[in-house]
């Protein structure tokens, strides 16, 4: 996915340094490399919550028309066009 390796600079604290140079000799490994672990997953966990979850809000009362066919989205149609519009009423 990334081509090009890229020489840059960033600042982080001390405490946080040494552990990430302590992460890497544990695994054997840079730091660039733990660095770059720690920022892939980051992102990737980013672009997964991006995406809100789903919730579907339910209501009590007389809000839904009970005379409605909810499987038949037409019928949903044709009921708001006539609560606007009016029931069999033509321009």
């Amino acid at each position: 996915m990334y081509d090009a390796v890229m020489r840059t600079t960033i600042d982080l604290p001390e405490p946080m340094l040494q552990n990430a140079k302590a992460l890497a000799a544990q695994r054997h490994t840079t730091l660039s490399d733990v660095v770059e672990d720690a920022l892939r997953s980051h992102l990737a966990s980013r672009q997964a919550s991006e995406v809100p979850e789903f919730r579907l809000h339910t209501v009590k009362g007389t809000v839904v028309d009970p005379t409605v066919d909810l499987d038949r989205t037409s019928s949903i149609l044709i009921a708001e066009d006539e609560e606007v519009f009016g029931a069999g009423k033509r321009n």
